[in-house]
């Protein structure tokens, strides 16, 4: 995964606004704005601002259904911030298994 599409998930993914309103459209499918702003302590223009933010993520998706428009979870990119995460994670199992085998070496006696 780029660099800069993992910036802009994990951005999104940092307020926890942003993550209430994935949230919402995981459980509940497609909503608007204005449904998603009656369940959050935010006024509807915030409420589209986070969505301005986790669409350029990639993580919403925008539908037009007549006058409406609903926003929807696009759930590709956060399988993508994990794999970026569980790589770290394996570098650092890696580093950790070379340590913990040092440490051994060093505590073991020599034999006489």
């Amino acid at each position: 995964m780029a660099e800069q599409p993992a910036d802009a998930v994990f951005f999104a993914l940092a307020d926890a606004t942003r993550r209430a309103v994935l949230r919402r459209l995981s459980d509940e499918g497609a909503l608007t704005a204005t449904t998603l702003a009656a369940g959050l302590p935010i006024s509807r223009q915030a409420v589209g601002k986070h969505l301005a933010a986790l669409t350029a993520a990639g993580l919403v998706s925008v539908v037009r259904e007549g006058r409406e428009r609903r926003y929807r979870l696009t759930p590709e990119p956060l399988h993508d911030a994990v794999e970026w995460v569980a790589q770290i994670g394996a570098r650092w199992d890696v580093r950790l298994a070379r340590l913990q085998r040092r440490l051994a070496q060093e505590h073991t006696p020599t034999s006489r």
